[in-house]
């Protein structure tokens, strides 16, 4: 799919015409632009983020100015969504080489909550996000299944909730609901224009508490094939919750232009620790050389 769909209604094309002759915003504009707010903030969480079709224009800067909110939570977005790179690449790398799924119906992670069967409207982004579009107009909350689980994280606030419950959340304008699993491990890399344009010197890690996790931090050339023929490197992370420790192993693999070392910012979330979703939160800074090291987390407690 395309974020806004190819081909729209007409009253949208009208009203695009008339804020261009006139600055007008009318109803249809203020829903036009409603409409791709929400959908860049669900298009940033699906394997392909692309914004594609004819009039009305569809980049940012087209569909609202820079001072209007859908301008400013499209931008937060998409900047999120390339902050996002080195767990979504790790998710490419997990459904090329073990045939994963990246975009994830609950019931594939929870089969055995009997809750989640039928639910169409929440998804698992990896192992870890799981996405809670808002899809109605005007919507400003949105009825949320959290899966029984350990518990889950609000990305935004870092608050924790129990699992195997229903609640009406908030949705503002600005932001999908967006929540982390107990055990989750998620990467994040600097901010960037394009995929590729720096190399991801500091990763930052988020590690929620509440049960034992695992992730893999794959990387490779990202602009050729060499990856068929073993040029790839793997990182594993290993969260111990009894333990509150993080290990992160050995590198394995290597590949032309690897990083050889790198830090990473370590924030620690637990229920009595909630701590938002922020990039200039500085945790607990390791240097990495590739040689397995283990981190006690247990000072970042409140």
């Amino acid at each position: 799919m395309d974020i806004g769909g190819f081909c729209v209604e007409r009253r949208y094309e009208n009203a695009q015409r008339i804020y261009d002759q006139t600055g007008v915003e009318n109803e249809d504009l203020k829903e036009w632009r409603e409409l791709n707010n929400r959908w860049h903030q669900f298009g940033a969480f699906v394997p392909l983020f692309r914004s594609h079709g004819q009039f009305p224009f569809r980049e940012m800067f087209n569909i609202a100015p820079e001072n209007h909110p859908a301008y400013q939570s499209m931008l937060y977005y998409n900047k999120l969504r390339y902050r996002l790179m080195p767990y979504i690449y790790s998710l490419a790398g997990m459904t090329w080489f073990n045939d994963y799924t990246m975009m994830r119906a609950l019931v594939m992670d929870f089969p055995r909550d009997k809750n989640v069967v039928n639910i169409s409207d929440q998804y698992m982004f990896g192992p870890a996000i799981m996405a809670c579009p808002v899809y109605e107009y005007k919507a400003r909350s949105r009825e949320v299944y959290f899966p029984d689980n350990e518990g889950w994280y609000d990305l935004f606030t870092g608050d924790f909730i129990e699992g195997g419950q229903t609640l009406t959340v908030n949705a503002p304008y600005d932001k999908m609901p967006l929540y982390a699993a107990s055990g989750s491990i998620i990467p994040y890399g600097p901010e960037m224009m394009y995929s590729n344009e720096k190399q991801a010197e500091e990763i930052t890690l988020y590690v929620y508490a509440g049960k034992d996790g695992s992730f893999t931090l794959y990387e490779d050339e990202e602009v050729n094939y060499n990856y068929e023929d073993g040029e790839f490197a793997n990182i594993t992370f290993v969260y111990n919750d009894a333990d509150k420790t993080l290990e992160i192993g050995d590198r394995q693999g290597d590949f032309a232009g690897m990083l050889k070392e790198r830090a990473f910012n370590i924030v620690y979330v637990n229920e009595g620790n909630p701590v938002a979703l922020d990039f200039d939160t500085e945790g607990i800074v390791v240097e990495y050389n590739g040689v397995e090291q283990t981190i006690s987390l247990s000072k970042q407690e409140k």
